[in-house]
């Protein structure tokens, strides 16, 4: 009866611990997503047009480097948010990357510098930014024409930290 009792206080003080990092995410008033990245609301204005994009943010440096690697699919309406702490010129690529996606380069601004349409999965060959940037927003393939999303549109989003 004792031995149990230890038991129960030795399992519930080990579970504390993943109980708070689990509410982290909602404390901060973010969803998480199945990878445990924060989902945020990313909206982009196009003319007259604005589109919402549910997107993981991708905040460090092993997050970005694993980005949407071996995802057999991705949402329509959905995406990733890679913000950088300050502007740089981004490089990506898409090994084990399994699925076409629309990569947006954000400047500070929340202009576009630029879009990388389709790029194709595997791929290795670098896909840059023209300029500077604050961050880069991947879309499922075929997004960006789809929705007439251009270089002349705005991308903005209120980050939960």
């Amino acid at each position: 009866m004792i031995a149990s009792r230890y038991l129960l206080a030795f399992v519930l003080l080990c579970a504390m611990p993943v109980v708070s990092a689990c509410n982290a995410g909602a404390a901060s008033g973010a969803a998480q997503s199945p990878a445990g990245l924060d989902i945020i609301t990313v909206t982009i204005t196009s003319g007259t047009q604005t589109h919402e994009v549910r997107a993981e943010v991708a905040r460090t440096a092993a997050e970005q480097a694993r980005g949407l690697m071996n995802r057999s699919s991705l949402a329509e309406g959905a995406g990733m948010l890679f913000p950088f702490p300050e502007p740089k010129f981004a490089s990506f690529w898409m090994r084990n990357t399994l699925i076409p996606l629309d990569i947006i380069f954000i400047r500070k601004d929340g202009t576009i510098d630029r879009i990388a349409e389709n790029t194709v999965p595997h791929d290795e060959t670098p896909v840059v930014s023209g300029g500077l940037v604050s961050a880069v927003l991947e879309l499922p393939g075929g997004t960006s024409a789809r929705l007439g999303i251009d270089e002349s549109a705005t991308v903005r989003w209120d980050d939960v930290r």
